[in-house]
């Protein structure tokens, strides 16, 4: 249930860039699902390593370093799937940028929720 909830917030998080931005662009439903679990798989399983990686220069940077890990996530996806495409750098930065505002909302939504969740379990 989890891995659905995500990907369908991913699939969310990437048609709000798509509205957002003209120069992000998917030519169909399909193409945006599959960026989503796309986009999904590289931040569970590529991220983290690049996070490892670039712990040092992270901790130069004050953490800057660690959105352009972001950055490459995303245009990762991008190259991956045919149909989904961000044209241009600034795009691409900006897409980034919508992809943490949006995913932090919903942190804070979902985590919230999960908070309430968590108190009404205790007091059963």
């Amino acid at each position: 249930m989890r891995m659905l909830t995500s990907w369908l917030i991913n699939a969310i998080v990437l048609w709000v860039v798509t509205a957002l931005l003209t120069k992000v662009t998917y030519s169909g439903l399909g193409h945006l699902l599959l960026a989503a679990a796309v986009f999904g798989i590289l931040n569970t399983v590529l991220k983290p390593i690049a996070r490892l990686l670039t712990l040092p220069l992270a901790i130069l940077t004050l953490g800057i370093a660690w959105f352009f890990v972001s950055m490459l996530m995303l245009w990762l996806t991008a190259a991956i799937v045919p149909g989904f495409a961000i044209h241009g750098f600034w795009t691409l930065v900006a897409a980034t940028i919508i992809v943490w505002a949006v995913n932090l909302i919903v942190d804070i939504i979902i985590g919230s929720w999960r908070a309430d969740r968590n108190t009404r379990r205790q007091r059963a």
